[in-house]
């Protein structure tokens, strides 16, 4: 089927883009507001961007609580200007649904879903401790988007591993983080415990193997 995307609404693009791409990463992005409470929300329009400078990008749907633009996450990061991605193991996996509960802004969902703010090194904004990993981020830019959308994208200052998850090397322990990623529909999610490998090849490997 070929599918003319000007033709559709956001909801049914959305819908097409989360059956078709996954899994996919989840940040569970932690903030500060303007009375310093701390927030938390799971966004899974996201990815990594680049290591030189280090930029994560995030996609956030605007507010439909109330009459407000952004949702809290977003419109903590534009005045603020920084907050932690923490990534999202299997055993918290539970935890980090609740944080996508639209409870009213004056609600934790760090103490609702009941996480331990871990103090961050370079930020004020505070990460999660039970996250296996996060980057603390300061504001890179911010896109406003058609349909009350914003494009962050965050600037990697800090980065933070569970010591026994990485060694001196910095050979981080996968199996140990246990990341989980988002899949289509509603309520499901995939481990990245299921793996396969398949090596890169030189050119003179693939005519080799070509014969």
């Amino acid at each position: 089927m070929d599918i003319d995307v000007a033709r559709l609404s956001p909801d049914r693009m959305y819908k097409l883009l989360v059956n078709t791409v996954m899994p996919r990463p989840i940040a569970l992005v932690s903030t500060l507001d303007r009375d310093g409470r701390a927030n938390a929300a799971p966004f899974s329009f996201f990815n990594v961007f680049s290591n030189a400078p280090p930029l994560l990008v995030i996609g956030i749907e605007g507010n439909r609580r109330d009459a407000k633009p952004h949702k809290d996450t977003a419109r903590n990061i534009i005045d603020s200007g920084e907050f932690v991605v923490n990534l999202v193991s299997r055993e918290i996996t539970e935890r980090m649904v609740v944080c996508a509960v639209d409870f009213p802004e004056e609600v934790s969902e760090f103490e609702e879903a009941g996480f331990t703010p871990r103090p961050s090194r370079k930020i004020a904004a505070p990460g999660i401790a039970q996250s296996p990993a996060g980057f603390e981020c300061r504001l890179f830019d911010v896109r406003s988007l058609p349909h009350n959308r914003s494009l962050i994208t965050g600037e990697i200052v800090h980065m933070y591993v569970r010591d026994d998850l990485i060694d001196e090397k910095m050979h981080v322990n996968v199996d140990g983080l246990d990341l989980v990623g988002r899949m289509h529909g509603t309520g499901w999610y995939t481990t990245t415990r299921d793996r396969f490998q398949v090596d890169r090849m030189t050119v003179a490997a693939w005519k080799a193997r070509k014969g």
